[in-house]
């Protein structure tokens, strides 16, 4: 049957629950404090240029505010402002700004008027080139668990499993909105026609197309195929955009999967053809067999086919036990990834679980205020 609407909420299931059962609910994010994230890059500003970097450090703002605050204290246009990704607005997050100041001196006052209880700026220097979105190595991420997960006598074997295996690389929630609004808002304009005015950064777009490789991933998480690759699979490099296809299984490939050195991938829909074959290509193509007039949506719109992993590689992962007993999860993940996608296969909260407002309750508490995605 074709769904004219996506459904929601999603029951988008956990790889670890088959074995582990379901993770014990708790807290993890009762202040900003609590999950805090540093973008890394693979180089660093030069020292000289038009363009001014800065190395700051936010607190329960979004990005996107602090951008618009460094346009006006810098009296420049919103373009001239540049950032790697967004990040977590109830958060402690440090990332690089850039601002276009051609011919122009640092404002001398910068520090002091930007710097309040929310913003600060920790580093500056000039480079030559504008800050480009995605040209970051990754985020790194510091977490704390408190409630009752951290009593889950299987958690330490949770995130353990994780570390060895990876993590379906699920789109996190933030993705969709509270109860799916931008979902449902994406399938309104969609089935009407999309135009540029009505969403003018592509974040309907974004949550449609997120939706439909969720649907793909939650297929292989329930047949347990996530992880390795099929016949016909087209294969991603870990950390890198490089992919090939899969013609014949070898045990080099499933070892390199076993290492997470390769990982499946699923597709962003859009206009092109997929390049996948046989029992990879009907993995594709069947979760998405519901979902017929958002793929056809899409392609009208003009957004192209890309692919994303199915998987996670978490990158230096730590836990910790901190005296007061909470929980302290460490690892670093690539641009576009998300955060939350580790946590709901370690702790359980409705905010990780696509539930619908009306039946969040406490469950330890965490604060899910609005946020958007990291990347």
């Amino acid at each position: 049957m074709v769904e004219s609407r996506p459904a929601w909420p999603p029951a988008w299931p956990r790889a670890l629950d088959p074995c582990y059962g379901a993770p014990w609910p708790g807290s993890y994010r009762e202040a900003p404090e609590d999950f805090r994230v540093e973008e890394w890059l693979d180089f660093a500003p030069e020292g000289q240029g038009e363009h001014l970097w800065l190395w700051i450090e936010k607190r329960d703002m979004t990005t996107a505010m602090v951008a618009r605050e460094l346009a006006r204290i810098c009296q420049v246009g919103a373009r001239a402002v540049g950032y790697a990704g967004m990040k977590d607005r109830v958060a402690v997050t440090r990332q690089w700004f850039s601002v276009h100041l051609p011919g122009r001196a640092t404002p001398p006052d910068l520090a002091d008027r930007l710097s309040t209880d929310s913003v600060t700026l920790l580093a500056q220097a000039r480079h030559p080139r504008k800050l480009k979105r995605g040209v970051h190595r990754g985020n790194h991420f510091r977490l704390r668990l408190t409630g009752r997960v951290v009593d889950d006598p299987r958690l330490v074997e949770r995130w353990s499993w994780l570390c060895r295996h990876g993590v379906p690389n699920y789109v996190g929630p933030q993705r969709f909105g509270q109860d799916g609004r931008n979902l449902l808002r994406a399938a309104d304009l969609l089935s009407r026609g999309w135009r540029k005015r009505d969403d003018p950064q592509g974040m309907l777009l974004s949550a449609a197309r997120s939706y439909l490789f969720n649907m793909q991933l939650a297929a292989r998480v329930a047949q347990d195929s996530w992880r390795a690759p099929l016949e016909g699979e087209v294969a991603i490099l870990d950390g890198t955009s490089s992919q090939f296809v899969v013609e014949a299984l070898s045990d080099d490939l499933i070892d390199r999967a076993a290492r997470l050195d390769i990982h499946p991938s699923g597709i962003l829909w859009g206009q092109g053809e997929s390049v996948a074959q046989g029992a990879a290509l009907a993995a594709e193509r069947e979760p998405l067999a519901a979902n017929r007039p958002l793929c056809e949506g899409l392609e009208r719109a003009g957004a192209r086919l890309a692919r994303r992993p199915l998987r996670l590689r978490l990158q230096s992962p730590q836990l910790e036990h901190e005296a007061d007993g909470a929980i302290r999860l460490s690892f670093g993940l690539p641009p576009g990834a998300f955060a939350t996608s580790v946590l709901r296969e370690v702790i359980d909260h409705p905010t990780l679980n696509f539930q619908p407002s009306s039946t969040q309750g406490d469950q330890g508490g965490a604060t899910h205020a609005s946020t958007v995605a990291v990347q």
